[in-house]
């Protein structure tokens, strides 16, 4: 998903079914069940553009995205900084208040570690 300021790129977020991509195989992420849900594992807003609702409009489009492809479900793999600040070079997966509020539910802990925060998995049930 890119998101556009008239014709400006202004962020992008990254989705897709989860057995094509690395989380299918990652021993730090688990898999809840086998459901052929989609992952959404990158959300990224250019600087000068963040804190105006972006990375919200693009969780909102790509769970609209995997729906219309009939995804079953959608993950996200944030970090769960607690309202701590985290580095804007380790953000792009995102924050779990983030995908609380579009309505995703901590479904798993992980093992995986970013730039200090414990990584949780979030699911959003779309059936």
């Amino acid at each position: 998903m890119i998101a556009y300021d008239d014709d400006e790129p202004v962020g992008w977020a990254a989705v897709h079914p989860r057995a094509d991509t690395s989380f299918a195989t990652n021993r730090k992420i688990p898999h809840v069940d086998d459901q052929a849900v989609w992952s959404l594992w990158c959300v990224r807003v250019r600087p000068g553009r963040r804190k105006q609702g972006i990375s919200h409009q693009l969780v909102a489009g790509a769970v609209e995205f995997a729906r219309s492809h009939g995804a079953p479900a959608v993950e996200a793999y944030p970090v769960d900084n607690r309202g701590q600040k985290v580095d804007l070079t380790m953000a792009y997966v995102g924050t779990k208040r983030l995908f609380e509020a579009a309505g995703f539910v901590q479904a798993a802990e992980t093992t995986s570690v970013l730039n200090g925060f414990p990584r949780v998995l979030m699911r959003l049930r779309l059936r």
